[in-house]
């Protein structure tokens, strides 16, 4: 006859068969041998195919709250990405100074580079003087900013019509947002180059230049002279919606109300 080695943590049955060991010494012999606590045991849980949409989680996209859509639902953005992210908002500066106070506050690090720090200075101290991740660089003098996944980078380039070719580029975890004040010679390639564009109130000629380079819809052109002050076309290869950006109490007090000129 050929003998049987035991499993580990079982006793062999003896040959006049008596019970193999009891719980307690198996969970001693699991410990002994290194492999830890026997988990405790429940029965089985099954849902049938019709319950599946029961457990559907209510959980939004993750980003930064940029305003509310035409069904007053919340609209994000989802800035911080594993690859570039190049966004262009013609548009004002009080929209941008929102979107990157948000942003800020979900803790990503802000870096601006304009031609005009005294308008941002103010959000700067308000937020303990570039401790809480906000800082102000002149044009061009962006430093490498180590962007990760773990900290990730939004750059906003407030660099007024013709904003140079920047030294800092859209990069994985480190999004680009560029402030175009009107449509500009340089809008089209930077329009073109971007992944997302907002536009805000401008001029009839410029709503028709737009319409020819982002394929805009007639209705969405006729719409651009007559956007309201915080309202956004937000425009995607594929999607296109409208936003209002609101403010809080505490951004009204530093900011002010919405506006679309500086």
């Amino acid at each position: 006859m050929t003998a049987t080695t035991p499993r580990a943590g079982q006793a062999a049955a003896t040959g006049r068969g008596e019970p193999q060991t009891s719980t307690p010494e198996r969970a001693r012999e699991l410990l002994r041998r290194g492999f830890g606590l026997i988990g405790p045991r429940h029965p089985r849980h099954s849902v049938s195919v019709d319950q599946l949409d029961t457990l559907a989680l209510p959980v939004a996209d993750d980003g930064v709250v940029i305003g509310v859509d035409a069904e007053s639902r919340p609209a994000v953005l989802g800035l911080n990405r594993p690859l570039p992210y190049d966004v262009v908002l013609i548009g004002g500066l009080w929209t941008v100074q929102v979107i990157a106070l948000r942003a800020a506050a979900t803790g990503t690090r802000v870096a601006v580079e304009t031609g005009r720090p005294q308008v941002w200075m103010r959000m700067v101290h308000a937020m303990g003087g570039g401790q809480n991740g906000m800082a102000v660089y002149d044009v061009g003098r962006v430093p490498p900013l180590g962007a990760s996944a773990g900290t990730p980078v939004l750059v906003v380039r407030d660099c007024g019509m013709r904003p140079p070719r920047g030294r800092v580029v859209s990069g994985p975890w480190q999004s680009v947002l560029t402030l175009l004040p009107y449509v500009s010679p340089v809008a089209p390639r930077l329009v073109r180059q971007a992944r997302l564009v907002g536009i805000q109130r401008v001029s009839p000629d410029e709503a028709t230049e737009l319409g020819r380079t982002m394929a805009l819809t007639r209705a969405e052109m006729d719409s651009l002279p007559g956007l309201s002050d915080g309202l956004t076309l937000w425009c995607s290869d594929r999607d296109r919606q409208y936003v209002m950006t609101q403010p809080t109490d505490a951004e009204t007090g530093l900011l002010g109300t919405p506006r679309r000129m500086d």
